[in-house]
């Protein structure tokens, strides 16, 4: 297994692969204090889990068993704990403080333990911006080094990659930090209804089409930053076999993945408020129909997630009561986008055109067939309940191995979907549009929506009152 590994691309290396079902049912093997079901490894104990990622001469593990095991084991072990062990192992079977190395051997395990890294280094960059990390990594080259200089070069090139990725993040994180900190002053901006110097989103963009494409933009650049271990993280709870400290006391390595989720708050506020601005109903009916060709566009996309935010946004009260408003819509297609993403039957209908999007994606010649962006709130929401309702460890304090293959599938779809390259010209001015245009707060829009259209009954009349 010579060369570079490729990065993940398929989703079909998360399904295990390689066994029949039905050919023995629920028969158990162990190996090495492994259990098998079928062919499945279904539980192990976290020492044997272990032992089963580490390469020797003549063993390499799966690779949907890697992105499986480093994805789920920080629920136990924190990686540079499990990299520490990993190396250890790695030294005493293959003798690497012996005074005088096996060298042919080496050259036989190398390739696979730097394979090993590389992988790591790939899906879980995060993971290495602990000073401990590198250094556990630097230690085990240095040992094999001596049997093969090709090693120092792939060392080299391994670390290069690492450190243009983990700038690359932390480049976008800042980014995504700036634009928050400027989102925030300008949240509360408005009490009573704006001036009318107010740029509005028709001004910057009048074509859906193009709004769209833009949102895609955001929403991929968005989700490149969230590493896949934040989905874990955001969910890690004590481990019960270590009663001391949760595995991640500093902080839970999750920023991405909230400022992913306070994108799509925003944008269900943004149009909401680009809706209840404009003085004249005839107005506001134009920025509702504009928005539900946003929607649809971004439906055709395969973008879920700013289409969802786009409904969000029309269906807030202060949107949904404006009676004259509506009345000049033409609601046909709204209706048929809001049947689309109805949270009946756990989001059946949205879940099936998901289904198709990713069928799609898989079978595609384009980047623009492969863009998949899921509804991203309820892929959490999925996650924490895979998570919730199975236990991480059995009663006999193995871990439940079978629980953190879905998570993996779960997971890797998601890591496929984030690494397409968006297809659309970029629109500067437009994104910035987007990320910076004052909202209002939720009792600005009630405001703007009262003197648009005014109480219709004593509680919105007392409501309005309190706010003036």
């Amino acid at each position: 297994q010579e060369g570079m590994p490729q990065t993940l691309r398929s989703t079909s290396m998360f399904t295990p692969c390689g066994f029949s079902p039905h050919l023995h049912t629920s028969k158990e093997d162990e190996q090495g204090g492994l259990i098998f079901q079928d062919g499945n490894l279904t539980s192990a104990s976290l020492d044997a889990l272990i032992q089963h990622l580490i390469p020797t001469t003549d063993y390499y593990p799966e690779k949907a068993y890697i992105f499986t095991f480093l994805l789920s084991s920080r629920l136990f072990i924190e990686p540079h704990e499990l990299l520490s062990r990993v190396c250890h192992k790695c030294i005493e079977q293959q003798r690497l403080d012996d005074p005088v190395l096996d060298k042919a051997r080496i050259r036989k395990f190398g390739p696979k333990i730097l394979q090993l890294l590389t992988e790591w280094t790939e899906t879980f960059p995060y993971d290495f911006q602990e000073e401990r990390m590198i250094s556990h990594l630097k230690d085990m080259i240095h040992r094999i080094a001596p049997c093969d200089e090709a090693y120092w070069k792939k060392m080299n090139q391994l670390l290069q990659t690492l450190n243009q990725k983990l700038a690359t993040l932390s480049h976008g994180q800042e980014g995504i930090v700036k634009i928050n900190a400027a989102v925030s002053d300008k949240l509360v901006a408005f009490k009573n209804k704006p001036p009318s110097i107010q740029r509005e989103i028709l001004s910057v963009c009048s074509d859906p089409y193009t709004l769209a494409q833009q949102l895609t933009h955001v929403e991929l650049e968005r989700l490149s930053h969230i590493g896949p271990e934040e989905f874990v993280q955001a969910f890690v709870h004590k481990d019960p076999l270590d009663g001391t400290k949760t595995c991640f006391s500093e902080q839970k390595k999750t920023s991405n993945l909230e400022a992913y989720v306070k994108w799509f708050n925003r944008l269900c506020y943004l149009v909401a408020t680009e809706i209840c601005m404009p003085a004249k109903k005839k107005q506001r009916a134009q920025v509702i129909e504009f928005f539900i060709d946003v929607a649809r566009e971004c439906f055709n996309i395969g973008n879920f997630n700013s289409l969802m935010a786009i409904i969000s946004g029309m269906n807030m009260s202060p949107v949904s009561r404006l009676k004259k408003t509506w009345s000049k819509v033409k609601t046909a297609k709204f209706y048929i986008l809001e049947h689309q993403m109805d949270p009946t039957g756990n989001f059946y209908n949205y879940r099936t055109a998901l289904r198709g999007a990713a069928h799609r994606s898989l079978t595609a010649h384009s980047n623009r067939e492969k863009i998949v962006i899921p509804f991203f709130s309820l892929l959490i929401k999925d996650i924490y309940f895979l998570n919730e309702g199975c236990a991480n460890r059995l009663p006999n304090g193995h871990v439940n191995f079978e629980k953190f293959l879905e998570l993996a599938k779960q997971v890797g779809e998601f890591i496929t979907w984030k690494q397409v390259e968006c297809p659309f010209e970029q629109d500067a001015n437009i994104i910035h549009y987007l990320h910076t245009a004052p909202i209002f707060t939720e009792d600005g829009l009630y405001l703007a929506s009262y003197e648009s259209e005014s109480p219709e009954n004593q509680t919105e009349k007392d409501r309005w009152k309190s706010l003036r």
